[in-house]
């Protein structure tokens, strides 16, 4: 969608170049205070336009798991794609491209020219608040996924924005920890999904983190890091899109400006405009750097079809280019998301092949659980997606089951560390006044929900005063429990039960604590009589600066009710009663979110108890673990089989009883380790030490820790099942010779080894083949490496071979002395197989270079 009207004086030029020369002219036409304008946003989620450029507001939209919007349609929905991790499970570049196809098609429905997606930190800690918003722990793994995802949005003509650039990988005082990292591991691991993505995809954007780095030469926050976004990202790199700032991450003027940051974001204030200007008149930013970022802008508007012909201010602007209206939310897209979610299940056991049902085998099913009630969709944070429909897995499994099997269905105990929202039957509404800093009442409303989460209020309201009055009948205790943001106070006739004095504003919005503030319990005894309370909340107007002015106020109620072993005895009932048993476990909100990091990986004790009396009840129990990130799993060897759910978006249901029945094969993968202990984990948290969160694990990330220390997890890295099995039989790799210097990571010409499988089993399967390279030296390098992976499709019986392309990164280090790549020669081996211990062949291939250094060979060793 590129528009391309090159000036007269460039009209013998090819068209990218005309179209750079034109840019490069509008950027010189423009004073520097109207260049300074561009260079903030106008909104939460869209720049200014400039008629004088022909530049027209570039609009973007949080993802990863689908495109958001930005709110000005009340009650806008859309496409809820499964958590990023899901898609990481299916270790498939092409569903992953395709599914970038689909998140750009909901783009131009939104109106958004830039998904803020993917997102390609690592899950260097199962902790981490935002795990299931990564693709992996592996750097190869994601930036293959990452490329791809890049890809589709980006041929369809929307814009990705590469995000969180660089180490970003915890949320735990994010917006103020410095990563501290050696200069090849920041190289090798946390920078090289960034490098591969830029180099196979090309993003049109990229957004700078929160964060700060120390990488040995230089600390600073990111947006300030010179040596970082400047000195890699734009000129090692070559790097010609934009860099945005995360949402109010943007500090300081002149640092950030010569750092390399381009657009800050969100406007229309911040810490650049006047100051910026003033900053260039004083010498302390160039002009010229200026340019370069306006120039930067003006090519992302280009290449999302918002640069046209200039027009005249107070005129009407014309027209954009024509393309082709995006087909309504359908069938079809509903189809791809549950096929993403269906191939990217994993199934972590299957003893005695319980998986898949025969339906026509079923009298009865009893599906149990706290998530098979309420199902967690997806993660919280910026990465919510208002769902066009949602299908839970009760719903789900009960369309796919024929009419005369009986479903019954039981919850087994809540795993809710917080109460639900007060029922509104108990409320006599919920009455709001809006107050003038000096009192007086400027409007009233009222609603019958206790959920006043992140309401938003109109200038010149400095308070929000909510009352009601709370019936609770049954005898008892009752809890009533109170979350809100800011500066508020609770009272309960007349009497103070909470309250808080925080008067930050924006740092509220960046650390999610608006949506999930801290709660307070308070207990209420009812005998015989009904217990009528008078409610009175106060609440100050929390400024959020371009995220606008809101009041948070959750009000809470957990009545008398069974007791968790009773639930679970009523389980077990029915568990016993059923053919088969089908428990849903999982986290919620309140556990995977952005904004924090979780303590530990334990479900409630609960979710056990009601998995082992179950299993022990029925011996035809599956297990399904509904969860973005890795959970502990004590029982996990003793229950007949386990699937692996992820956050799987609005399919849910409809996927999971295509798995269970066997109408599709869980292809899933785990693109992380899963652990059999807590103190196995070899980052066991993200909680920054005076200010550091040190990676001192160096390049042992994610399953490379396991192996180094030798730990045997639960279910390693790469480890997935299916409905059929797999035999290795060869694997050959011819010798190649290529001239220094070696290709980028981008890596066409790396060299390719071909391994020939036969698909054993009685159906027709997909299996990913998994190389790992082990390397010399190594008292100083990991004990293995993924260095290449590919997804095939096999008939049952049938002997297929697929070819692996190793990137030559992989036979290289970043040499902290030069400060450029080496080839490192000697003796590797290629270890290829099914998961990162299950590891079937081997290969051993020697990799020299000449004593001039000009050419690099690699061959086959004889063994």
């Amino acid at each position: 969608m590129t528009v391309l009207s090159p000036a007269a004086s460039a009209a013998s030029a090819p068209p990218a170049a005309a179209a750079e020369a034109r840019r490069v002219a509008l950027v010189k036409g423009l004073d520097l205070a109207a260049k300074v304008r561009l260079l903030t946003g106008a909104s939460l989620w869209s720049t200014h336009g400039e008629p004088r450029l022909g530049l027209h507001p570039v609009v973007t939209s949080d993802g990863p798991q689908g495109v958001r919007g930005t709110g000005e349609v009340p009650g806008e929905t859309g496409l809820l794609a499964p958590a990023p991790s899901a898609t990481g499970a299916t270790w498939d570049t092409e569903l992953a491209q395709r599914l970038g196809r689909l998140f750009a098609k909901e783009a131009r429905r939104k109106g958004v020219d830039v998904v803020l997606a993917p997102l390609v930190n690592l899950q260097r800690t199962p902790v981490a608040g935002r795990h299931f918003e990564c693709l992996s722990e592996d750097p190869l793994l994601t930036g293959a996924l990452g490329a791809a995802l890049v890809r589709g949005l980006q041929e369809e003509g929307v814009a990705a924005c590469l995000k969180h650039f660089v180490a970003n990988d915890s949320e735990t005082d994010r917006t103020r920890y410095r990563a501290k990292i050696d200069p090849r591991t920041l190289r090798e691991v946390y920078l090289a999904p960034f490098e591969r993505v830029l180099a196979e995809a090309g993003p049109w954007s990229v957004m700078g983190a929160y964060s700060g780095l120390d990488d040995g030469t230089e600390t600073a926050p990111v947006l300030e890091h010179r040596r970082i976004l400047q000195g890699v990202l734009k000129d090692a790199w070559a790097y010609d899109g934009a860099v945005i700032s995360d949402w109010a991450a943007t500090r300081t003027t002149a640092a950030t400006a010569n750092a390399g940051l381009d657009l800050v974001m969100p406007g229309p204030d911040g810490p650049w405009g006047d100051a910026l200007v003033e900053a260039v008149r004083h010498g302390e930013v160039a002009e010229a750097v200026i340019d370069d970022k306006v120039l930067r802008l003006l090519r992302l508007a280009d290449r999302v079809g918002k640069l046209t012909e200039p027009w005249q201010a107070g005129e009407q602007a014309p027209p954009l280019p024509p393309c082709a209206a995006p087909a309504p939310v359908g069938d079809a897209d509903f189809t791809a998301l549950r096929e993403v979610v269906t191939r990217g299940t994993v199934l972590l056991r299957n003893a005695g092949e319980l998986l898949p049902l025969a339906a026509d085998r079923l009298g009865s099913v009893a599906l149990i659980g706290p998530n098979a009630i309420e199902p967690y969709l997806q993660g919280g944070g910026s990465a919510y997606v208002p769902a066009i429909r949602t299908v839970g897995f009760v719903e789900g499994l009960r369309a796919a089951l024929p009419d005369q099997v009986k479903l019954t269905v039981h919850r087994g105990g809540s795993s809710r560390r917080h109460a639900p929202f007060i029922d509104a039957a108990r409320l006599d509404g919920m009455h709001a006044a809006y107050l003038d800093e000096d009192g007086k009442l400027l409007g009233q409303e009222a609603r019958p929900t206790g959920d006043w989460g992140s309401h938003s209020v109109a200038d010149g309201v400095r308070d929000v005063v909510l009352t009601s009055r709370i019936t609770l009948a049954e005898q008892g205790a009752h809890i009533l429990e109170f979350g809100c943001a800011g500066r508020f106070t609770v009272t309960l006739d007349e009497q103070v039960v909470h309250c808080g004095q925080d008067d930050r504003g924006v740092e509220l919005i960046v650390e999610s604590s608006h949506n999930h503030p801290a709660t307070h319990r308070h207990t209420v005894q009812v005998g015989d009589a009904p217990v009528v309370l008078a409610l009175r909340i106060e609440l100050r107007v929390v400024d959020g600066e371009g995220y606008g002015r809101f009041v948070t106020a959750h009000l809470r109620h957990q009545p008398p009710g069974p007791s968790v072993a009773d639930e679970i005895a009523e389980a077990v009932t029915v568990a016993r009663a059923a053919d088969v048993a089908v428990v849903v476990i999982g986290t919620n909100e309140e556990v995977e979110s952005e904004g924090w990091d979780r303590p530990d990986l334990e479900l409630s004790e609960q979710q056990h108890q009601l998995v082992r009396a179950v299993s022990a009840a029925n011996p035809r129990t599956v297990v399904v673990v509904n969860a973005g990130a890795p959970v502990l799993l004590p029982w996990a060897g003793q229950v007949p089989a386990l699937l692996w759910a992820w956050l799987p978006g609005q399919e849910a249901g409809h996927a999971l009883a295509d798995v269970l029945l066997g109408r599709a094969e869980p292809t899933g993968r785990l693109p992380w380790t899963l652990p059999a202990r807590a103190q196995d984990v070899p980052v066991p948290d993200a909680i920054p030490v005076d200010g550091i969160v040190d990676y001192r694990e160096g390049l042992d990330i994610g399953h490379r820790g396991y192996d180094r220390a030798g730990t045997v997890p639960a279910f390693p890295f790469g480890h997935g099942l299916g409905w059929t099995t797999w035999s290795y039989r060869q694997a050959e790799a011819p010798e190649l010779s290529v001239p220094a210097p070696l290709p980028s990571p981008a890596g066409g010409d790396g060299p390719h080894v071909t391994v020939t499988l036969t698909n054993t089993g009685p159906r027709k399967g997909r299996e990913v083949v998994q190389a790992y390279l082990e390397q010399p030296f190594l008292d100083r390098e990991p004990v293995r490496v993924l260095a290449a992976f590919a997804v095939t499709e096999v008939d049952a019986g049938a002997t297929q071979t697929v070819t692996l392309t190793l990137p030559w990164r992989s036979f290289q280090a970043w040499d902290e002395e030069s400060g450029r790549w080496r080839l490192r020669p000697g003796r590797y081996r290629l270890r290829i197989g099914r998961s990162s211990r299950d590891l079937r062949l081997a290969l051993d291939l020697d990799v020299q270079a000449d004593a001039a250094g000009a050419r690099h060979t690699l061959r086959p060793a004889a063994r």
